[in-house]
């Protein structure tokens, strides 16, 4: 195993921050390279969103290409992300009280996971499951993910750790290697929906996050990947060679992600990040330390 990924954060010519970074890409129960522990055991956070979306694009194949992807998305509430979330919510027979996920700016709408709640929600309808609670564990709903996620990851139900997530779902702790592998099932369409869920991020990737996010400018440098980051430091994304990869920062700075991802994997798009003072002047940057 080699040694993490070092991150620095440069103010001027100081270095101010440093980060720990591990990284993994497997394919097929292989490590194909590793930075750090691939065993690490954390949760996969909103990169989990493709996978909650997953029984979505299997049910509702009609769906428009903006309303799939917003189900996958942690969106920065722009106009054509908060259009999208509207238009799940209609079919769903839903709106903004129905969502669970909590208020953001004073609206549901605006958190940055509604879209993936607008899906759940149109699910559930889909299903004759009662729309309350639909986040909850016992949920039958989240039942439904747990078992995907469990036959995605080649874990048994019992061996991932369960949290809840900062939106309210149930959020899956597994090693970083396992997540790996399951993007890299993704990427390659092993599972029923993956193709789909795999054609629209690659086709909207600034609504599956914004136009600065590390996840949407993979998906934008690296034709045919797709790639979703969540908190606390995670990105993960399946390669057009079908290799899978996830990162996840040591102390949960998401700052570090992106160009950590871009060392791993040779991207020069993501390597390095600027940091701006409130004047909007660039004053540091944030890269791997060579």
């Amino acid at each position: 195993m080699s040694s993490p990924i070092s991150v620095v954060v440069r103010r001027g010519d100081v270095v101010e921050s440093r980060h720990r970074v591990h990284a993994v890409a497997a394919r097929d129960g292989e490590i194909v390279d590793s930075a750090g522990d691939p065993e690490l055991v954390t949760f996969l956070r909103s990169a989990a969103k493709p996978f909650q979306a997953l029984p979505l694009a299997r049910e509702h194949p009609e769906l428009a290409p903006e309303e799939l992807a917003i189900a996958c998305a942690s969106h920065e509430a722009l106009p054509e992300q908060l259009a999208a979330v509207g238009a799940l919510l209609a079919l769903a027979g839903a709106g903004e009280d129905d969502l669970e996920c909590g208020a953001q700016d004073g609206s549901r709408l605006r958190h940055n996971c509604s879209g993936k709640h607008a899906g759940m929600l149109l699910h559930a309808r889909t299903r004759g499951w009662p729309r309350k609670g639909y986040r909850l564990p016992d949920h039958p709903l989240q039942e439904e993910i747990l078992a995907l996620v469990a036959d995605t990851s080649g874990l048994r139900r019992e061996q991932i750790r369960l949290g809840t997530d900062g939106c309210g779902v149930v959020a899956f702790g597994i090693p970083l290697v396992r997540m790996a592998e399951m993007f890299s099932r993704l990427v390659r369409g092993e599972l029923d929906g993956a193709t789909a869920i795999a054609d629209v991020m690659r086709g909207h990737p600034d609504l599956i996050g914004g136009p600065s996010a590390p996840d949407s400018t993979l998906m934008r440098a690296v034709p045919g990947a797709v790639a979703k980051r969540g908190a606390e430091g995670v990105l993960c994304a399946g390669l057009p060679d079908g290799n899978g990869v996830a990162i996840k920062v040591e102390d949960g700075a998401s700052r570090a992600a992106g160009p950590a991802l871009g060392r791993f994997l040779g991207v020069e798009e993501l390597a390095e990040s600027p940091v701006f003072n409130s004047r909007g002047e660039q004053v540091g940057a944030v890269s791997p330390c060579s």
